[in-house]
């Protein structure tokens, strides 16, 4: 039974049922603005009736991306009725989504016969597969140094909106609150999807789902945690079974929420996120913030988060994107388009911690245990706890191995961590876990749960082994102070950036250890079914969680400057960032970027790195891309002009150069600035000099008269053999006296 959702203009749109989907195939068109109307929801395909797109014929540009099987997309088509593509009904009833506004052209499923033919067509530019992107999932203000009160501008405030791309929200939360809110801003032009029960008010303006959904509600709680992290309201009392107890707050408490659900439990398809992409853009948020991503970077022509965030950059909308969860290994950042604002993930000062006692000793470990203290109760190898596995399989709590008549009522000791799932099925008290890894951020459990290092874990396993009745207990966690904070957390996604060797990924990090914000009371804490419990505010840890706090910076600095583009706002979060200790982080800027947001000083940077859109099609022009891709990319119709710049040349707050091992390198970078603090000022430029690396800036004085003037100046990085390290970074700062405007320089080689 086929379900009827909502179309791109609020109309029936018929979706595609699950014994459809055999080989299915998105189609997508894509194009500029200015373009012809694209596919809508419920036109005919039929042949001769309608021509669709004909950008040959009006010399248009096109842009695109797509989806293959299950789902393919085509972009860029003057479309006929192929043979052997269906009636006119069918290709009705297998259309998926369009894109009319910032995209045009549709998804809509198709064998791959049908798939090869419309790819053979007279002007389609690109048909290809469909991908399913994941998610990346309130002391963090404070640390950040955005306390309260603070300096605020409420009303302007009121007036800024926030796209969230996620799971939903739920719109009950205490955090989303209305009191005290008048009517959303004029520029508000989106809608309210009410099915489901849900209700929108004056904080949360807007709602929307995508294919397959039946709400924007979100019963998964990663939605509901952005979004309040970003603007929640001040709520007190707020803790997790009365762990981190406090208030919880977003950036920009009085700004606005529009929700864009285009993830499920299935992940995060690409039709539904341009779709997402397409409203907010044409809904009118300011600020769009994207928890979700690749487990590696793709190419920005087959990205379709690349692809929407430089449409929402055309319109003034800046996008941050998470940086992923796939670290500590190098090159294994996702997000990474100058355009988009890439969030790496680090601690903050408060730490939360569960300890164990073992006999008559005290381990401190990593959990978020929200169960009393378990009473002291024999504790077991869980290696020994089998009749039907070996020791290694045994010891690794493996649900099928572990035998409940020797676990139930006891502690287990596992060589390994896991879920819980074997502990929970056979009957244990609780599992203390051993880790030979980082063990830097806490996870929730279905039951009383600790992860110890090695080392620990081998004296509390030598106890076991030595003693005649080994006892333990598992306390309930709490929070004590991190002195070494900020770090950057082992899971955050690394450098270098793999499509633009160029670029610094990822710009900055945020935040994202621990992090307790507004949770779903209908999701599971922990995926089990035995676990029962329900949280209106849970502690979550990410780059989902460092994402949503670079989007709530970014939008305390637009309630400030509103005509500011997204590049200015970008730069002016990258430049006055805290500096983070290289000895707390091994991988240097590949880890934090430009270092951790600071957003109160963010408000007076004092000078910005701006940029547009002809800045960053040149940018691909300097890459090597082709006329196809970039027009894949930015809708743009254009061919690429010989210039003396390289990609490097890009106007960008950072600056990263790959050169040749074992060989002297040079390179000069241009770069300009634009005024945005006192009208008559004179930056001095300063740069730390390193043995290996020399950085000449001209000029190295620059005089302003006037607010938004520009200077332009080149920086020539210049080192001898990189041999022993295979990373060497410093900074340029640009220096009035009040100002400082810092830019990380980073050469590095192709093994770092």
């Amino acid at each position: 039974m086929r379900n009827n959702f909502p179309s791109r203009n609020g109309e029936s749109n018929p979706r595609v049922s699950g014994k459809e989907r055999r080989g299915l195939s998105r189609v997508c068109g894509f194009r500029s603005e200015e373009s012809g109307s694209g596919i809508h929801s419920g036109e005919s395909l039929e042949k001769g009736k309608r021509k669709i797109v004909n950008h040959e014929e009006r010399g248009e540009g096109f842009a695109g991306n797509g989806w293959l099987q299950p789902q393919s997309c085509c972009w860029g088509f003057s479309f006929k009725h192929p043979d052997g593509f269906g009636k006119a009904s069918s290709a009705k009833d297998r259309l998926v989504e369009s894109y009319k506004r910032s995209f045009h052209g549709f998804a809509a499923s198709l064998t791959e016969e049908e798939q090869q033919k419309i790819a053979r067509m007279e002007g389609v530019l690109s048909v290809f597969p469909s991908k399913t992107y994941q998610l990346h999932t309130t002391r963090s203000w404070d640390f950040v140094g955005l306390l309260e009160p603070g300096k605020r501008e409420i009303e302007k405030e009121s007036d800024v909106i926030i796209g969230i791309l996620d799971t939903g929200i739920w719109p009950e939360s205490e955090s989303f609150s209305d009191e005290g809110f008048g009517p959303p801003p004029r520029k508000w032009k989106g809608i309210c999807q009410t099915d489901g029960n849900f209700t929108c008010n004056n904080k949360v303006i807007g709602a929307r789902y995508y294919k397959d959904m039946t709400s924007a509600r979100d019963t998964s709680g990663h939605g509901t945690h952005t979004a309040s992290t970003a603007a929640g309201r001040r709520v007190k009392g707020v803790s997790f079974f009365g762990i981190a107890q406090g208030y919880a707050k977003g950036a920009v408490p009085s700004a606005r929420i529009a929700v864009y659900k285009v993830c499920d439990v299935n992940g995060c398809s690409e039709s539904s996120i341009l779709a997402g992409f397409d409203d907010a853009i044409a809904d009118g948020v300011d600020i769009l913030s994207v928890s979700i991503g690749f487990n590696s970077a793709e190419n920005y022509s087959s990205d379709s988060l690349a692809i929407g965030s430089f449409q929402a950059m055309l319109r003034g909308i800046l996008t941050s994107q998470a940086a992923g969860n796939s670290g500590p290994d190098p090159g294994t950042i996702s997000s990474v388009a100058p355009w988009v604002f890439s969030v790496a993930a680090s601690s903050i000062d408060r730490q939360i911690v569960t300890d164990a006692i073992v006999g008559d000793k005290f381990f401190r470990g990593r959990s978020i245990n929200s169960f009393s203290s378990t009473k002291s109760v024999p504790l077991i190898l869980a290696a020994n706890a089998s009749t039907s596995c070996n020791s290694t399989a045994a010891g690794a709590c493996l649900p099928e191995c572990l035998d409940r008549k020797l676990v139930k009522g006891k502690i287990i000791f596992c060589e390994r961590i896991n879920m819980g799932h074997g502990a929970l099925s056979s009957g244990a008290l609780g599992q203390i876990m051993q880790y030979e890894g980082e063990i830097d951020s806490p996870r929730i459990f279905p039951l009383p749960s600790t992860i110890v290092d090695m080392a620990k874990g081998d004296t509390i396993k030598s106890y076991i082994k030595s003693t005649k009745n080994p006892q333990a207990k598992i306390l309930k966690s709490v929070a004590i102070r991190d002195k070494t904070a900020p770090v950057v957390v082992s899971f955050s996604s690394r450098g270098p950036n793999l499509i633009s060797s160029n670029i610094l990924k990822p710009d900055i990090t945020a935040p994202g250890v621990g992090i307790i914000a507004a949770y779903s009371p209908a999701a599971s804490l922990t995926s089990f079914k035995q676990d029962k419990r329900s949280a209106k505010y849970s502690i979550l840890s990410g780059t989902s969680m460092s994402c949503p706090h670079v989007s709530g910076a970014a939008a305390y600095v637009k309630v400030f400057h509103p005509d500011w583009s997204p590049a200015a706002i970008k730069s002016a979060l990258m430049t006055t960032a805290f500096p983070i200790n290289p000895r707390k982080n091994v991988d240097m800027e590949f880890a934090y970027g430009a270092g951790q947001i600071n957003p109160v000083n963010a408000v007076n940077p004092g000078l910005v790195y701006d940029a547009n859109k002809d800045d960053y099609i040149q940018f691909l022009c300097n890459e090597g891309h082709t006329a196809e891709e970039i027009r894949l990319i930015s809708g743009a119709n254009i061919q690429c002009r010989k210039t003396n710049g390289t990609a490097g040349d890009l106007n960008y707050p950072s600056i990263q150069l790959l050169v040749d091992k074992n060989k002297a390198f040079s390179r000069k970078f241009s770069r300009s600035v634009t005024n945005v603090g006192t009208p008559v000022s004179t930056y001095m430029a300063v740069v730390k000099q390193l043995p290996r690396l020399q950085i000449a800036v001209n000029p190295s004085v620059l005089s302003f008269k006037s607010i938004n003037e520009k200077h332009s100046f080149v920086v020539t990085v210049t080192g001898k053999v990189l041999s022993n390290a295979n990373v060497i970074s410093t900074s340029l700062v640009w220096s009035d006296g009040v100002h400082s405007v810092r830019s990380p320089i980073v050469v590095y080689t192709s093994t770092a």
